[in-house]
């Protein structure tokens, strides 16, 4: 069998959204590739410290951070504990990003805005935050979550705040990736449908294959996108659909 997972020894990763779901999966996956790890959450403080607990069994040095990624200041302070703790943050996977659930004209101003920050703020503050650190040493992966309709371009009145909000985040992945260019630093994003213990009720039997994405299905692109061997792959987007054609 060929192992796919890069070494990270040495590496300190920060994810956010990382003390349940998909986040924590990954982020367990990083540091049993060799990353130190920082786990973030926003209100879930026992799982996260449980998460971190986990990875230290895997043999990385864990921290804890909390904040509000839509807040600028709050990220700073996360990144700045990180930084303290770990040394400077080598990869980054932006997670967190709300999906409010609805048609469009049945959500709100707080919902669209909720989903506009979330993922799409969430994810410029906290690279804005450490991307200067990855320049400045010459080495960096940013991994960015999008998902796969906003890949596709598909727009439906049904939950549009959240595909529109992903579909710019996509477009940030390519922008940053031609910022950072000659500095060492890769930005990419992968585009899942259904995970694996997903929030959204969906019929199993109409998922491609049968099944929605595993974590393990979520962290092998990310894992290539944090390896060397990927140190040329940069603004591009992985869709982790099972082969999804949503206009057929």
């Amino acid at each position: 069998m060929v192992n796919l997972t890069p070494d990270l020894d040495g590496r300190t990763a920060l994810v956010t959204g990382s003390a349940t779901r998909v986040g924590r999966e990954l982020l367990l996956r990083l540091a049993a590739a060799g990353a130190d790890v920082a786990v973030h959450y926003l209100t879930s403080e026992a799982e996260a410290e449980a998460t971190a607990a986990d990875a230290r069994d895997r043999g990385a040095s864990a921290t804890v951070v909390q904040g509000d990624v839509t807040e600028a200041d709050d990220v700073d302070a996360m990144v700045a504990a990180v930084e303290a703790d770990l040394g400077g943050v080598d990869i980054l996977c932006n997670v967190v990003g709300n999906f409010p659930q609805g048609n469009w004209d049945e959500l709100g101003p707080a919902a669209w805005r909720d989903a506009y920050e979330s993922c799409l703020m969430g994810t410029y503050l906290s690279s804005r935050a450490v991307v200067p650190g990855m320049c400045d040493r010459g080495w960096g992966r940013v991994v960015n979550f999008g998902v796969a309709d906003a890949a596709r371009d598909c727009a439906t009145p049904k939950n549009f705040p959240y595909f529109a909000a992903k579909k710019g985040v996509l477009m940030f992945t390519r922008a940053l990736a031609a910022d950072t260019q000659f500095d060492g630093v890769t930005a990419n994003a992968i585009s899942p449908f259904a995970v694996e213990n997903t929030i959204v009720d969906v019929d199993q039997e109409s998922l491609p294959r049968g099944r929605p994405a595993s974590f393990d299905d979520v962290a092998a692109p990310v894992l290539f996108f944090c390896s060397d061997a990927a140190a040329y792959v940069s603004g591009q987007n992985i869709s982790v659909d099972g082969g999804r054609l949503p206009e057929a």
